[in-house]
């Protein structure tokens, strides 16, 4: 590939989705291969590295997370010489469609997967479904997903009411039931925030020998915007690519949500629904110590004044004991 990867930089902003739609086919012709896959869906594929990256994204996650309009996976394309195959979609469709299906099928007949040494399938939400479905196309495979639904069949997951829309739609033919389809991996995480709860019922669905589960506590219902506000999103895709993910190495990286504002907005909002005045006031003198955020301000005064009237026993002065300072 050229240094070639000047193509990739234009900046695809601004763009009507048709318009958008084309410069991408463009781009991925000029270096690999666009396929368009019925009316919501396409794929694009940058041939580049031995490590390829097969990610699901959105059309609209690409425009809110993207300043440019590209896809997540050409960053890693430009910065760490990787390949990547792109899967769009229009809207949230969890990629069910026969054109997929075929398109995957005839991958595997052409033996795409196996010219790589690495294969790592990435998504979130609904592609994190995605992700996890179509990696049996790829055995050997990492797959990375965050908050992924295990399957939206109304008999399996009646409880999860946030899709009703997609009641009708099969989850039960092929590339179905995603938790299944990670038995060809060779690895996979599962990202969620155990206090959201049908995220948490999902990721309990994909316990697995093979799969290691990394909770995200107070993280919210958008982890993959916090990953990508604390810039470590990257990271973890680049340890994935060269087998060195692991859940010490991730909770390493995850040391940066103590300087997430929306991580520490919502443990505080943990620690005041549980009651704990004590925890909060060692949270609330931490995040003063270290950031300027007025309502941890306010709020260790209050405290500072309910523990002057007896409502309870205030912690010493000095530096917090245990995860406040490690992590």
């Amino acid at each position: 590939m050229q240094d070639d990867t000047d193509i990739l930089e234009q900046d695809l902003s601004g763009l009507k989705p048709a318009e958008w739609q084309q410069r991408l086919a463009d781009m991925a012709e000029e270096n690999g291969m666009y396929q368009p896959l019925g009316p919501r869906h396409f794929a694009t594929f940058i041939d580049q590295g031995n490590t390829l990256l097969v990610t699901f994204e959105s059309r609209q996650g690409i425009e809110s997370f993207s300043e440019t309009a590209q896809p997540l996976g050409f960053d890693l394309v430009k910065n760490l010489g990787w390949s990547h195959l792109c899967l769009i979609s229009d809207g949230d469709t969890w990629f069910r469609e026969n054109r997929i299906y075929g398109f995957f099928d005839q991958l595997i007949d052409d033996g795409f997967f196996e010219e790589f040494d690495n294969v790592v399938f990435y998504g979130a939400g609904p592609c994190g479904y995605a992700a996890a479905a179509y990696s049996v196309a790829a055995p050997g495979a990492t797959v990375v997903a965050i908050q992924p639904q295990a399957t939206l069949d109304p008999r399996m997951t009646e409880w999860d009411d946030r899709f009703v829309e997609m009641r009708r739609t099969s989850f039960t033919d092929r590339y179905g039931y995603a938790p299944d389809m990670l038995d060809a991996a060779e690895r996979a995480f599962v990202l969620y925030d155990p206090y959201q709860s049908l995220d948490a019922m999902h990721a309990a669905l994909f316990a697995r020998p093979n799969v290691t589960r990394l909770r995200m506590p107070c993280m919210g219902e958008a982890i993959q915007t916090r990953l990508i506000e604390m810039e470590i999103l990257y990271r973890i895709m680049s340890l994935a690519g060269s087998g060195r993910l692991s859940a010490p190495a991730f909770h390493r990286l995850a040391r940066a949500r103590r300087d997430n504002n929306v991580y520490l907005r919502n443990l505080l909002n943990r620690l005041d629904y549980l009651e704990r005045p004590y925890l909060t006031m060692l949270l609330c003198r931490n995040v003063n110590d270290r950031r300027r955020m007025p309502r941890f301000r306010r709020r260790l005064r209050a405290l500072e004044d309910q523990a002057e009237q007896g409502a309870f026993r205030a912690p010493p002065p000095g530096p917090p004991p245990g995860p406040l300072t490690r992590g």
